[in-house]
This record gives C-alpha cells, structure tokens and sequence, in this order.
C-alpha cells in the first residue's frame, strides 16, 4: 500500500474508533443521565404508554389508568377520591411529572424496574400488553376516612400510626387537590395546574409531613419523658417545687398558666391540667443537652423517610436556659410535624420502643407475585417501659379527667391516653392559635393505633374558642375509633 493510501486508511480508522468510543460513552457512561433529561420526551412518552400499575388499600386500588385519546401519551393517571388520598399518592402528571408515592415507585408502577424484567420479557412472548406492578400500602381507608372526614373545611393534618409495627394508618391534610385534575397533557390539565399553584391555601402542601409547626403543650410529653429519664421526676405523684410565678431563666418574666392548682402540682397533675411552670421548670432542671438527647431520640432534628420524605422537627441545639426552658413546653424555637408528634405518641403506646414508620407494605408485579416486602424495623428507645408506662397513665387522666375528654372511646377494655396543645404564634402571639391532640388507644393486647392532629385553622371558630380539646380531639376519638372497629 502505497503511503496516500495508508494515510487514508488510518484517518479513516480513527473516525470509525472515535465513534465507536462517542457511541459507548453515550449509550453507556451518559445513558442515565439522558434519560433523565427533562428535554429526552422518549422517556415521558414511554411512560405513558401502557397502564400504570395501582396503589392498593385494603386490598382496593385507590388509582387507575384511563386512555386519554392523546396520540403520544396514551394512558392517563386516575384516582378514586383523590383529594382524600392525595397525601399518600401524590400525582403522576404527563405535563407536571410526579410526586411522593408516584415519584418513588415509578418504576414498579410503570413496569420498568429491573426487577420486573422477567415480567416484560414474558409479555414478549405471550403478546399480552405491558403494566406495571402494584404498590399495596399500610393504609386503613376506614381511619383515612374519618381523618379527612373530621379536618372537613379546617386547615391541617392526621396522622395514624400502628405503634407495635410503625405502619402508616392515615395521613390527612386540608385543604387538598384531585390529582387527576392535571394528570393529563392538554390545556384544561394546565389550567387546573395553575390555579393551584397559585391558590394561596396551598391544597399541594403535604401538612402531615412537610409543614413544620410550634407544638404548645403536646410537647410537654417528650419533657416528661426527659425529666423520667433523668431520674429528675421519680414519683410523678409527688409535688414539684414549682411556685406560681416561676420566673424564665435569664428575664424577669414570670410563666404564665392557663390553669388552675399549678404551684408546686405533681408532674401527673401537671399534665392533666397543663401547666407550663412546671414543664418550663423541669426543662431547665433537666438542661439543655438531656432535652437535646432525649428529643433525638424520638426522632427531632433528622428528617424521617417511610419513604416519602418528612421535614426535621426542630429541637434547638443552642438555646439558652431561657429558650430551653420555652422550648420545653413547645415554644421558641420548637418545631414539629404532625408526623413526629404521631412517633412521640406511638413510642410511648409502645412502652418506649420507637418503630420506624412506613406506609408501603409491599410491591408487587403484574402477575400478583411478591417482589419486597417492608419489616417492622425498631428505630429507638427513647423511654424505659417503666417510664413509658408512667407516662400511660398521666396520659390517661388527661382523658379520664383533664383537658382530653372529649377523645374518651367509651369502649369497655379500651384505655385512651392524650395529650392537648394550643400553640401560640406570629409575632406577639398575634395570629391565631393552632389546636394540637395526640393520642393512643390501648387494651390489653396492646395498642392498636397513635394520632396526631393539627387544626392550623378553622374558618368560623372564634379565638377564645381554639383549643386542642374542642377542635383536635374530636378528630383524635374518630379516627382511633375507626382503626379500632376496623381491627386493624
């Protein structure tokens, strides 16, 4: 070969290695993150290609597929009351993408998972068309029901934990939207999409998990548990010594009580009748540090995945003795969600051992077969069971006969413990207060489910008339009831 030639053919192997070396870093080094381009429509097309596999409640599919008559996006997501479902689901949206639920398990649901290659390749050979696999959730409709139910046109959010197994019973919160108002690709989906966006009650925010608020008096559990646990309390019969106008470390004002026989009450009365001086007291004679570590310990201060994310509840690291001792009764700087007042409670029905939440139980493939199956898993012990069963039976006067009446079951060998919180806020405790109650109901075999509720707002209800006993516990007694009779 003459050296023209020679000097061809090299050029000419070179173009053909550097495609080689273009092709395989594109269709291997960078195959993920094309696919993952908000620009790549193959991928969003796909998607929708085929019917979307179900989430499943009791054994009921809460989704669905409908054909949108869109010559791309063939298949469009559907619900069955949405709004009441919408905090577990999410969306899936052909124009907006997904959420929660939706987002999480996308591949299960869509049929595109790995582990659902056996599946695909069957259809191959049998003709039968693609769909996805299902998601069976740890969710009881009847206590979803009465959650929603019970919020009605209030502002706010339920959340229902099985403290034994930490499965997820309920997650409510008002106001909320259909999902299936936008799960589609045409102008009507994108109307629908707006106005939400731009509704200032904001029905998208997922309050049970991603609203953050000041938790007033239910807070008061945790610092009994702290003062328990650091041998602080040892007799929760005995008097503390607390005088009526205990003064807040480090100012010269005196903690104001908003009940009566405060001065000097045990730490049982305490919190039947809710008295800050008292929690404030025990905050400061616990210290900073012990309150730090015993809030960790039922989960402040971490974000909680089950495996929809939840915010960090907030316990301050760096407060002063005043802010600790406000902090304490669920003030300053303290800040929660409904779901982490819901694992306080639980760990304490629990008696002391913390479960870490989860609400999808199973994942399943086309053809019904059992792909993973979440276990119960222990996530801590922040409480002795001696301690925890102390803790019991104040929460138990505070419904026989304090501020938590209203959550009574009145079922024979069903024992309700609770706890009230009305949390002041805005700047000078200008805005209206928000009405907290958690609680667990418990027999002898041990205690069935935990709630927390929070009534952010509740249009037509004077100031004075805000309370966790009046607004939240009603809640509380509805959804406890249902999960009760439901035997779940």
């Amino acid at each position: 070969m003459n050296k023209p030639l020679r000097r061809v053919a090299i050029f000419c192997g070179l173009l053909v290695l550097a495609l080689l070396v273009r092709d395989n870093w594109l269709q291997y080094v960078r195959a993920d993150e094309l696919n993952a381009h908000p620009k790549n429509k193959r991928v969003q097309i796909e998607r929708y290609a085929s019917e979307r596999g179900n989430i499943i409640v009791n054994g009921k599919p809460i989704t669905g597929s409908a054909d949108s008559g869109d010559t791309y996006y063939q298949f469009k997501r559907t619900y069955v009351d949405g709004p009441m479902w919408a905090p577990v689901t999410g969306y899936a949206s052909q124009a907006f993408d997904a959420t929660q639920i939706e987002k999480i398990e996308d591949g299960i649901l869509t049929g595109n998972d790995d582990r659902l290659f056996f599946d695909r390749t069957l259809s191959m050979f049998t003709g039968e068309k693609k769909r996805g696999g299902d998601v069976v959730t740890t969710l009881n409709a009847a206590a979803q029901k009465a959650a929603f139910k019970g919020l009605g046109s209030k502002t706010g959010a339920v959340v229902a934990l099985e403290p034994s197994t930490g499965k997820v019973l309920a997650l409510a919160s008002t106001p909320s939207y259909d999902p299936g108002s936008f799960s589609g690709y045409h102008d009507k989906d994108a109307k629908a999409w707006q106005a939400l966006e731009q509704d200032k009650t904001k029905p998208k925010l997922n309050r049970a998990l991603r609203e953050i608020y000041p938790p007033g008096s239910v807070f008061k559990v945790v610092t009994a548990a702290a003062a328990l646990e650091s041998g602080k309390i040892t007799d929760i019969n005995a008097a503390t010594d607390t005088p009526e106008g205990w003064k807040i470390p480090l100012s010269t004002k005196p903690m104001v009580n908003h009940a009566n026989g405060c001065a000097n009450a045990s730490l049982n009365e305490a919190l039947r009748v809710s008295c800050n001086s008292v929690f404030a007291k025990l905050g400061d004679d616990v210290g900073r540090d012990k309150m730090v570590e015993t809030a960790e310990k039922f989960g402040f201060n971490e974000q909680q995945f089950m495996p929809v994310r939840a915010e960090a509840s907030v316990y301050d690291k760096k407060a002063d003795r005043g802010g600790n001792a406000l902090s304490s009764i669920g003030q300053f700087n303290t800040a929660t969600t409904p779901l982490q007042m819901a694992m306080v409670t639980a760990a304490i029905a629990n008696d002391g051992k913390l479960m870490k939440p989860y609400m999808v139980d199973e994942l399943r493939a086309p053809s019904t077969e059992l792909i993973k199956k979440t276990e119960p898993e222990e996530m801590s012990r922040p409480v002795s069971q001696k301690n925890a069963q102390l803790i019991q039976q104040m929460m138990e006067n505070v419904v026989s006969t304090g501020t938590g009446t209203n959550a009574d079951l009145g079922m024979p060998g069903m024992k309700v413990g609770g706890k009230t919180g009305t949390a002041q806020h805005g700047e000078q405790n200008s805005k209206r207060p928000y009405a907290w109650f958690i609680a667990y109901a418990k027999s002898a075999q041990g205690s069935p489910v935990a709630v927390a509720v929070i009534v952010e707002d509740s249009a037509g209800t004077n100031r004075e008339d805000i309370t966790g006993g009046g607004l939240a516990a009603p809640i509380a007694k509805a959804v406890m009831k249902a999960v009760v009779k439901s035997g779940s």
